[in-house]
């Protein structure tokens, strides 16, 4: 037995939900298909902190810097769990705490990277070269395509609602669902906010109202926090610190006190 494998001691409900999940599925055995233990179906794991776990015999065991996942496997991640994992390609998917992420579920498409089932994601897709690198992944909700671009998913652990937000080059958003919802293309700076059982154009709608909110919030916060001057008091006073972007006009100095009476 190559290494010590060592299970974690206490791990989310979360977990322990998932592996009796697993229990009662019947997946592909590994050993069957000889191009799963091609390096080219298989991730790495680049950093770890916290509780990181991939099920195996139906049990969570802890990953490791350095340490392979293979096609078919489950991450999940507890309430301080984070990691990066690395595919032959260059690209990588970032899974934060309290997420459940299976890699490459189709066992036939070497193109279908991750299926997140619950929590946050951040994907990073590399170009090959001029040639686009066509990879998707899955909600259960959404079907996100890409050709090379970084993109953050999360998954809401209650309604299963899917928010896509891209970072850098365009994202192909399609429902999962309703697959008679308008398709949707977002560039960099755009989000969408994918329901359950709403067509995507009404959840894209919803999502340019958050973005508009979104913006709104961080203008405020950007005039609350502008440079501030000082503007020095008449008659060598105290200097008063005034926001540029302040309405209030600042106060004319107080009159000169009267002469004394003679």
């Amino acid at each position: 037995m190559q290494g010590k494998l060592r299970m974690l001691s206490a791990f989310s409900a979360r977990a322990v939900k998932v592996s009796l999940m697993a229990a009662s599925t019947s997946l592909v055995c590994l050993a069957q298909i000889p191009f799963f233990s091609s390096p080219d179906w298989a991730a790495k794991a680049v950093t770890v902190t916290g509780q990181v776990a991939v099920m195996r015999d139906n049990r969570p065991w802890a990953v490791s810097v350095g340490d392979p996942i293979q096609a078919q496997q489950r991450v999940i991640s507890g309430a301080d769990g984070h990691a990066i994992f690395q595919v032959s390609d260059g690209s990588t998917f970032e899974v934060f705490p309290n997420s459940d992420v299976v890699f490459r579920k189709n066992p036939g498409n070497i193109k279908d990277l991750i299926d997140l089932l619950v929590g946050r994601v951040r994907v990073h897709i590399e170009h090959l070269g001029n040639a686009p690198n066509n990879t998707r992944m899955m909600t259960p909700t959404a079907v996100i395509s890409v050709r090379g671009t970084t993109f953050d998913v999360s998954v809401d652990d209650e309604d299963e609602t899917t928010i896509v937000e891209v970072e850098e080059g365009s994202v192909w958003v399609q429902h999962a669902l309703l697959p008679y919802g308008q398709d949707r293309i977002l560039q960099a700076g755009e989000s969408i906010k994918v329901y359950k059982n709403e067509p995507l154009a009404q959840s894209s709608h919803k999502g340019q109202v958050l973005r508009q909110v979104f913006k709104a919030a961080m203008d405020a916060l950007t005039v609350g926090t502008r440079p501030r001057i000082n503007v020095g008091g008449g008659g060598g006073g105290t200097a008063t610190t005034v926001g540029v972007g302040d309405d209030k006009k600042i106060p004319p100095p107080p009159p000169p006190p009267p002469p004394p009476p003679l």
